[in-house]
């Protein structure tokens, strides 16, 4: 049985590697890091692995920015369930007087944030979040399949190089009839398995939770898992015995229809799933179980990336 000591040890390691081969730039923040050219190569494979695996959805492709209106995120309950992830963003506004003040505390040191409010947007907590309110109102008969990819934030800062604070969801998000959303679902639970064992990942399926906050939270915890909701692909990234979750999917019920508004062709209350691939993790993932020098990587897992 691996000790915690044990893991805190292995993460240390494989960050330690990461950052000299280049595949990881440091920023001075726990959770934070730049990215290397073949980092990036790796990603930029294996997201278009994904393409090609959605090709038979053709979905809509949505682009959003790391950022969203605040508005648009109190309408979710993620302030609700899961405060300790939010990343707010704030700005200075006030005149010349409080810019002098600004400066002053900077400069001497002391906490110049207090100065700064609140504007009108957000950090993105979940690559889908931005979708829902362009999908108010009534669905097309056979609902909607949206592409989509985001930076996204979570105010997690650890020296686990699997646990950073802003990475990048690849998701396909499907609206519609529960029926279709469950279908969604499971059938990118079996593609994802597929493709993460083709690159010579250790995947299992296993049944989760989001990390819910609080007292009220355990409840909510316990219900996402006794309705089957969330499943995560996990593989061994700095221990054997505590994977790493890699993918998820999820099915969301209808509170994202409940909450924008979105309905089916026949006027129901829609419902919607989502499978999310977490790209960083996953090169990650493969650079722990083949090698940080992906040149040596099997010849199957290279030919399957395009390497």
């Amino acid at each position: 049985m691996e000790s915690d000591a044990a893991i805190v040890t292995s993460r240390r390691t494989l960050l330690e590697k990461l950052i000299a081969a280049g595949h990881l730039i440091p920023s001075g923040v726990p959770g934070v890091y730049g990215r290397g050219g073949e980092f990036e190569s790796i990603i930029e494979r294996f997201e278009a692995y994904i393409t090609r695996q959605g090709a038979d959805l053709d979905a809509e492709v949505m682009r959003f920015p790391p950022i969203l209106a605040r508005r648009t995120y109190e309408r979710t309950d993620h302030l609700e369930t899961m405060p300790h992830l939010l990343g707010s963003v704030h700005s200075f506004h006030g005149g010349d007087a409080e810019h002098v003040a600004l400066t002053n505390r900077a400069r001497a040191g002391a906490d110049w944030t207090e100065m700064l409010a609140a504007t009108d947007v957000v950090l993105v907590p979940a690559a889908c979040y931005p979708l829902y309110p362009t999908a108010t109102g009534q669905l097309p008969e056979g609902g909607r399949t949206v592409d989509l990819l985001a930076f996204v934030f979570r105010h997690e800062p650890s020296d686990d190089p699997a646990r950073m604070q802003i990475f990048r969801q690849r998701e396909y998000v499907r609206l519609g009839t529960p029926e279709q959303a469950v279908e969604h679902r499971d059938e990118w639970l079996r593609r994802a398995e597929e493709m993460h064992r083709s690159v010579g990942l250790r995947v299992r399926k296993v049944l989760a939770n989001d990390p819910f906050f609080g007292r009220g939270g355990r409840m909510m915890k316990a219900t996402q898992r006794e309705q089957d909701l969330k499943y995560e692909l996990v593989a061994p990234v700095t221990s054997e015995e505590r994977p790493t979750a890699i993918t998820s999917s999820n099915c969301h019920l209808d509170h994202f229809g409940l909450a924008f508004d979105i309905r089916t062709h026949d006027g129901a209350v829609a419902h919607s799933s989502c499978v999310g691939f977490g790209l960083e993790r996953i090169a990650l993932a493969l650079l722990s179980e083949h090698g940080v020098d992906p040149d040596r990587w099997p010849r199957e897992v290279r030919s399957v990336l395009g390497l």
